[in-house]
């Protein structure tokens, strides 16, 4: 079974269907994310859904405990697949989105963006780099209850051996020639497969191709 989600970050529905369409038969699921559900709200979650893929909704929640649960519990009609909140939101906001969450989502947490660096961190106060920061956060994650996490593929190899029963979910993934965009901690898709990813999350090699359809068939014959 493939391991793909196709990020489709658009606030078109019509766009996103088509695209979903189009990669129905060679993807894991579609992820939808701010810019999606800003534009077509849980209405436009169910559209997709209708499609017959699961859906990874990642909002990537950050407040206080009692206003993520409130969030969590507003979106648990749509029973996504996979749902995101920040890590640096804390053991308790984390524990309540997981006891608000239905029992067939996935409530990860979100580390480190793969758009920062060491001195992106740095800028904003933290002094570790991206792997000491991953393992410190997956670790609060573990110790909340979560499911797993959300990092890049240079951290995954380490997060899966210190949690061998996570779930990890490996976004900033690159097939070769790819540009990288705001992206700047970027693997192979079949780099991450084999660090421990669960599940790689593709966008625009595949939504940006000619036709999705055979370029996400052409990535998951490297992994």
């Amino acid at each position: 079974m493939s391991a793909i989600y196709v990020a489709i970050d658009t606030p078109s529905l019509e766009r996103a269907k088509l695209i979903a369409e189009q990669v129905r038969t060679s993807a894991a699921g579609v992820k939808l994310g701010l810019e999606f559900f800003a534009a077509n709200g849980p209405a436009g979650v169910t559209a997709i859904q209708e499609l017959g893929l699961p859906v990874f909704l990642d909002l990537k929640l950050h407040d206080i405990p009692n206003t993520v649960a409130k969030a969590v519990e507003a979106l648990r009609p749509l029973e996504p697949a996979v749902l995101t909140v920040h890590a640096a939101g804390g053991r308790a906001m984390m524990q309540a989105a997981k006891a608000a969450a239905g029992p067939t989502t996935k409530v990860v947490a979100v580390t480190v963006l793969t758009s920062l660096d060491a001195s992106d961190l740095n800028a904003i106060g933290v002094s570790s780099g991206p792997a000491e920061q991953v393992a410190l956060l997956a670790q609060l994650a573990r110790d909340a209850g979560l499911d797993g996490i959300v990092c890049s593929g240079a951290e995954v190899g380490a997060a899966r051996e210190a949690w061998p029963d996570g779930f990890f979910v490996v976004p900033g993934v690159r097939p070769a020639g790819s540009g990288t965009a705001d992206q700047k901690r970027v693997v192979s898709p079949r780099e991450a497969s084999e660090a421990g990813a669960s599940i790689l999350v593709i966008g625009r090699p595949i939504t940006a191709a000619e036709d999705a359809s055979v370029a996400i068939r052409d990535i998951a014959l490297t992994l």
